[in-house]
C-alpha cells in the first residue's frame, strides 16, 4: 500500500511510501524524518486538505489526497520570513546600529526565526531555545564552517585553531584531543593564583585613581585585566598592564584589539571589499602578520627549558606545567606525538584572543550589574565575608565555584548581558527545525543568544536582573539541557575555555568586591560597540573607593 507525501508550498514533489510494513504513526514519523531531513522527526504532524489534522495511522493510510507534512500545529513547512531587502545593503539599516534591540524588534515581528540579507550576505537567525538546541548540534544537519565566505568569522577562520576551524578540517580532531586537557579544572585550579596575582595588580591603580577622585572607564581596564590574565595563564608572562594609571595595554594586547575591530568591519562589509589591497583589508592583513609574529616569540620564550614530555593520559601532568601553552608544548599522544608547530600557535592564538576579549567584555558587564542592579554588591560582600575573606585570603579553584550567590551572579549577568552572538552554524542539508521552518543547504544559521537568554515565552521577567532566579534546585542544568542557558554555546563545538573564563570573572569579582566598593561614574546612558568581535560597554565609567569597614559574618 502505498501514500504519497509531501511538504506543501515549500515542495509540491510527492514522494511515495510503501506503508504496508509500516506499524506505528512513531515508525512513520521516523521514515519521513529521514527522507525530509526534519530535524525534530517527532514533531511530523500530518495533513490533508480534505480531512485536516490526521491523527492515526489508519487516517494517514486512508487519505485519498497526498499528505502533507508539517511540524507540530504550526502550519504548513515555510522558509523563515524576514524584512524587505534594500537595493545593495539588503537589511543593513534594520540592523545596525543597535543589532541586540533590533533582533529582537525582528523576532517580535516575524517570529522565532527570521532571514536577513546584509551587504549580501544570508543569514538566518533564532531567539527559539529548541531550534537553537538543534543549531548548536554537531552532526547530521549542522556543523561549523567558518571557511564560508557568509559565516560571521570568516575573516578569523584559521583553519589550524580549534575555535575558528571548520569541524572537517584536519586539525580539528588533534586540537580537541590536546586542548581541552589544559583548560581542565584540574589545570585551572592550579593556575588559579596567577589568577590572583594578576587581579591584585590592579589594586595600587585603583588606589591612585581614588585618591585623585577619578573614575575609569570600566571596559579600557577590564580589557587590560583579561590580557593580564589570559597571558599569565597560557604563556606565563606578566604584561604589566598596570605599573600606572593610564599604562597603555602591551603591543600583542593592542594589536589582538585592532585585529577583532577590523576583522567585525571587514566581514560586515561585501566580500569582494575584503580582497581590497588598501584601507581596512589590507591593515587587517598587515595587523595579523603582526600579532601572529608576537605570539610566536611569546611561545618560544614559555616552554620550560628541558622540561619533560607530559602525556596526555596523565590527568595530573598539567600541574607540572608552567602555563597552558607550555603544556601545549610538552604534551604526547599515547604515539608519542604531540602538536604540530601551525596547529600549536594557532591554537595559542586562538586561546589567548578569544579568552581576554570574551572575559574583559563580562567582567565590564558583571561590574555593571554591580552597580546598576541595587542590593547585589552588598549580598556578594556578605558572602565573601562568610567564606572567610580577609584581604589576604587566596582563594582556591573550588572554593570560588563553592560560592552560591556568586554563581548565580556571574549566571544572570551572562543571561542578560551576554557578551557572545556570533555562535553560527552552518546546514550541512535542507532541514526542517521545529517551528517548520526550512533552511537551505549551506545556509548559515545564528543562534542569538542575547535573544534567546531573554525570550519571554520561556523566561519569567526577562528584563529583571535576578540571580535568585537560578537558586532553584537543577535550574541550571535544567536551563542547558532545554538550550535556554548556553553561554558558552553547546556540543562538540563549545567552548573548551569556559573553566578558564568562569574561574577569571569569579577571581576578580572575589578580589576587587571584598576591598573596594563601586559607583556608577557613567556621564551618559551607556552604549555597546555594534561592530566589535563581542558585545562590550564603550562608555561605563565607574568609581571605586577602598572598603575600611566590612559586614559581620552571618550567624
Amino acid at each position: 500500500m502505498y501514500q504519497k507525501f509531501h511538504l506543501g508550498a515549500v515542495d509540491a514533489h510527492c514522494l511515495s511510501l510503501d506503508l504496508s510494513a509500516v506499524d506505528t504513526l512513531q515508525q512513520l514519523r521516523a521514515t519521513l524524518g529521514k527522507l525530509f531531513s526534519f530535524a525534530d522527526p517527532e514533531s511530523i504532524q500530518f495533513f490533508s486538505p480534505e480531512a485536516g489534522t490526521l491523527p492515526s495511522l489508519e487516517a494517514v493510510k486512508s487519505s485519498r489526497a497526498p499528505v502533507e507534512l508539517r511540524a507540530s500545529q504550526d502550519g504548513p513547512i515555510r522558509t523563515p520570513p524576514g524584512p524587505r531587502e534594500l537595493p545593495v545593503v539588503g537589511n543593513h539599516y534594520e540592523l545596525y546600529p543597535d543589532p541586540l534591540g533590533n533582533y529582537d524588534r525582528l523576532f517580535a515581528r516575524y517570529g522565532a526565526m527570521i532571514k536577513t540579507v546584509n551587504m549580501g550576505t544570508t543569514i538566518y537567525h533564532t531567539n527559539d531555545p529548541e531550534i537553537s538546541r538543534h543549531v548548536l548540534r554537531e552532526g547530521e544537519f549542522f556543523t561549523k564552517t567558518t571557511s564560508d565566505p557568509q559565516h560571521p568569522l570568516y575573516y578569523l577562520g584559521d583553519q589550524d585553531a580549534l575555535f575558528t576551524c571548520d569541524s572537517s578540517s584536519p586539525a580539528f580532531a588533534i586540537s580537541h584531543k590536546f586542548v581541552p586537557p589544559a583548560l581542565s579544572p584540574r589545570a585551572m585550579a592550579h593556575h588559579a593564583p596567577l589568577i590572583r596575582s594578576a587581579a591584585r595588580d590592579m589594586f595600587p591603580v585603583l588606589d591612585e585613581l581614588q585618591q585623585k577622585d577619578l573614575a575609569f572607564n570600566v571596559y579600557q581596564y577590564m580589557f587590560k585585566m583579561g590580557g593580564q590574565v589570559i597571558w599569565r595563564v597560557v604563556v606565563g608572562q606578566d604584561l604589566q598592564h598596570f605599573r600606572a594609571v593610564n599604562t597603555p595595554p602591551a603591543l600583542p594586547i593592542r594589536l589582538f584589539g585592532q585585529y577583532l575591530h577590523l576583522m567585525k568591519k571587514v566581514s560586515l562589509r561585501p566580500r569582494w571589499y575584503g580582497k581590497l589591497p588598501f584601507g581596512e583589508p589590507a591593515s587587517l592583513r598587515a595587523v595579523h602578520d603582526q600579532l601572529w609574529a608576537e605570539i610566536d616569540r611569546a611561545l618560544k620564550e614559555c616552554v620550560t627549558p628541558g622540561g619533560e614530555p607530559l602525556p596526555l593520559s596523565d590527568p595530573a601532568a598539567s600541574l607540572r606545567a608552567s602555563c597552558v601553552a607550555d603544556y601545549l608544548c610538552r604534551a604526547r599522544d599515547e604515539k608519542g606525538q604531540g602538536l604540530p608547530r601551525p596547529v600549536l600557535l594557532a591554537n595559542t592564538v586562538a586561546l589567548l584572543g578569544a579568552g581576554f576579549t570574551t572575559s574583559a567584555s563580562l567582567l565590564s558587564w558583571a561590574l555593571y550589574a554591580l552597580v546598576r542592579y541595587p542590593g547585589n554588591q552588598e549580598r556578594l560582600l556578605q558572602e565573601l565575608v562568610d567564606h572567610g575573606a580577609d584581604g589576604e585570603k587566596e582563594w582556591t579553584y573550588d572554593e570560588l565555584h563553592g560560592m552560591k550567590f556568586l554563581d548565580r551572579f556571574v549566571k544572570e549577568t551572562q543571561r542578560l548581558h551576554s557578551p557572545s552572538f556570533q555562535t553560527a552554524r552552518s546546514a550541512r542539508k535542507d532541514v526542517i527545525l521545529p517551528g517548520g521552518y526550512l533552511i537551505p543547504g549551506g545556509s548559515v544559521v545564528i543562534s542569538c543568544f542575547p535573544s534567546v537568554f531573554k525570550n519571554p515565552a520561556h523566561w519569567d521577567n526577562p528584563l529583571r536582573f535576578d540571580p535568585d532566579r537560578w537558586a532553584a534546585e537543577g535550574f541550571a542544568a535544567q536551563a542547558a539541557r532545554k538550550g535556554l542557558y548556553t553561554p558558552f554555546a553547546a556540543g562538540k563545538r563549545g567552548c573548551v575555555g569556559f573553566n578558564l573564563a568562569l574561574a577569571e570573572v569569579k577571581m576578580v569579582l572575589a578580589e576587587l568586591v571584598y576591598r573596594y566598593s563601586f559607583e556608577d561614574a557613567s556621564p551618559e546612558a551607556v552604549v555597546y560597540d555594534p561592530e566589535f568581535l563581542v558585545t562590550r560597554p564603550l562608555n561605563f565609567y565607574a568609581s571605586a573607593t577602598r572598603r575600611t569597614q566590612w559586614p559581620e559574618k552571618s550567624s
